[in-house]
């Protein structure tokens, strides 16, 4: 079992199980979000609605941790004999999935903000709202929300791509250093 906190060779327990677990969280919040979309209105539809909302919170929440964590830790050194553009690549990824997974929750908020539907987290406290309803906003926001997904399954796409390049053709312990 790794150190909890990162080192110049390996990421920590921390960072592992923070990356695992949002890795799952996002994948759920994405397919959900793909398919609700495309149902009727129905209370399910809106219990749906409730459930990626909640999570959006709870991933809200993690991406802070999770930068904190990044930001008080050593990261790890890429591999010294990639190119260049690789690492390049790789850095620029990674600080677009925080973006990504901080921009995804805040607008989906805005939007339901300007719908004026509330946000919950699961019942526990609702959150304050962004804007006062407006549909134009309301429209808006689902737009940029969408085009943010599709961004992200691109990256998460090119993450998966990347790391099993490194497992099966570079044969190097990139993807091995992530494994909880």
């Amino acid at each position: 079992m790794p150190n909890v906190r990162n080192s110049q060779y390996e990421y920590g327990s921390v960072a592992i199980f923070l990356h695992w677990v949002m890795a799952l969280l996002i994948i759920i919040l994405l397919i959900l979000g793909l398919y609700m979309t495309g149902l009727p209105v129905s209370l399910r539809k809106l219990r749906f609605y409730g459930w990626h909302k909640e999570l959006g919170v709870l991933v809200l929440g993690l991406v802070i941790v999770r930068v904190a964590w990044r930001l008080g830790n050593v990261t790890p050194l890429l591999q010294p004999y990639l190119p260049v553009w690789e690492a390049v690549a790789a850095r620029c990824t990674h600080w677009a999935f925080y973006l990504l997974m901080g921009a995804l929750p805040v607008t989906g908020w805005i939007m339901s903000s300007a719908a004026g539907l509330p946000v919950s987290f699961f019942g526990w406290f609702v959150l304050p709202d962004w804007v006062a309803p407006n549909e134009e906003l309301r429209v808006y926001f689902r737009e940029i929300h969408e085009y943010l997904a599709y961004t992200l399954i691109a990256l998460i796409c090119l993450h998966v791509a990347a790391a099993l390049k490194h497992h099966f053709i570079n044969k190097d312990d990139i993807l091995r250093r992530m494994l909880p």
